[in-house]
């Protein structure tokens, strides 16, 4: 099985380099110290396997998964985790794979074993990952950055920087000041992730940052067209369903 180390302390992943050496056929293709180059590595060389620290900044763990495109095929994961009763309890409720660190060699060589089971049968491994998307979207849930693709480059975005999301083509694109962004995410997940107080649904395909409306006029039937702070001034309606939620997000409209 190839793999891909995912920690950002160079300790951690020292120490399951030298521990792996006790199974030849865990073949350690990369390592990555950071969730955004994680998810470039995990794109290049699709391993069967991710060892993968849950508690990292910039992106955890959880939003790795959650970032990798449906394109690419679903490594198996093993995580590595410091105690976290929440972490934990998301791992055994649909029954994943982890360590605690540091790790122990007893442990991770069950863990292995678990994966080679699960990589020779692909019923049990579509089963896996099935498990394991649903814990990534149970996992801590409030998105502080967001993974955005543009070309050849991944950007890690703060929220705040992006003025809305849209539906394009039946893709999801992140609109900055300056730029459009693809992102790995539908809509429904996004608006239950991002931090409720800095973004709302203005109709089916658009969330705006509330932050960022630089005017609101009257619009047809009652309505409101939002003007946006970008360079464009781009203009985005209000569907008529959510002219009320939107009247009581900001008072005295």
């Amino acid at each position: 099985m190839t793999s891909l180390i995912v920690d950002d302390e160079a300790d951690a992943r020292a120490r399951l380099r030298r521990l792996l050496k006790a199974h030849p056929d865990v073949v350690i293709a990369e390592e990555a110290q950071n969730g955004l180059e994680a998810l470039e590595k995990i794109e290049q060389l699709q391993p069967d396997l991710l060892f993968l620290d849950i508690e990292m900044p910039g992106l955890t763990g959880f939003e790795v998964v959650r970032s990798i495109p449906s394109k690419v095929p679903l490594p198996l994961v093993i995580f590595a985790t410091g105690y976290d009763q929440h972490a934990l309890s998301a791992f055994e409720v649909n029954a994943l794979a982890y360590l605690l660190k540091p790790v122990e060699p007893d442990r991770l060589a069950q863990a292995v074993e678990r994966a080679r089971r699960l990589n020779a049968f692909s019923d049990g491994k579509e089963a896996e990952r099935r498990n394991l998307l649903r814990a990534a979207r149970e996992g801590p849930s409030i998105l502080r950055r967001v993974v955005c693709r543009a070309r050849d480059r991944l950007v890690l975005l703060p929220v705040e920087q992006i003025l809305w999301f849209q539906v394009e083509g039946g893709l999801v694109k992140a609109k900055s000041a300056t730029e459009s962004f693809l992102v790995n995410y539908q809509l429904n997940d996004l608006e239950g992730s991002l931090p409720p107080d800095l973004f709302f649904r203005a109709r089916r395909d658009v969330l705006v940052n509330l932050t960022r409306i630089k005017e609101i006029r009257p619009y047809f039937k009652s309505g409101f067209l939002l003007i946006m702070s970008d360079p464009a001034a781009t203009e985005i309606v209000i569907s008529e369903r959510q002219v009320h939620p939107f009247r009581k997000r900001l008072p005295g409209l």
